[in-house]
């Protein structure tokens, strides 16, 4: 006989804010696939309570679900946690990214100025 146990561990008012928008992003991630919460419940081997426990913030999401999480409900990590995604790779950025930034950060009148300094190299690369 196989007994699956699950570990309840109540959210404390240091952690509430986070578990209760984990709990919201989670639920509304299901209802956007138009899954049920039985649905879920089934692929994750677990009963619908906790599932609705976990959704309503109260209990703590284990941190060994979240794999499964996210790929049931189509999401990345970092949108089930609520980060915003990392664009490209990490670390500091390159020489053109920083010129790039400071670029759009210029006047519009500047902006274009070095667009068409821009225009002439590449034109010049292309007859090559």
């Amino acid at each position: 006989m196989d007994v699956t146990t699950t570990i309840r561990t109540t959210v404390n008012g240091k952690d509430e804010h986070f578990f209760k928008a984990l709990g919201a992003r989670v639920a509304q991630a299901r209802k956007a696939r138009n899954l049920t919460q039985q649905q879920i419940c089934e692929q994750l081997g677990i009963p619908q309570q906790t599932l609705a426990n976990y959704e309503g913030g109260h209990v703590r999401l284990p941190a060994s679900m979240l794999p499964s999480l996210v790929q049931i409900l189509g999401l990345t990590l970092e949108e089930l946690l609520g980060q915003e995604p990392t664009k490209g790779k990490r670390g500091p950025a390159s020489r053109l990214d920083q010129q790039i930034e400071f670029i759009r950060r210029l006047p519009e009148t500047k902006q274009h100025a070095v667009m068409e300094v821009l225009d002439m190299v590449i034109a010049s690369q292309a007859g090559h």
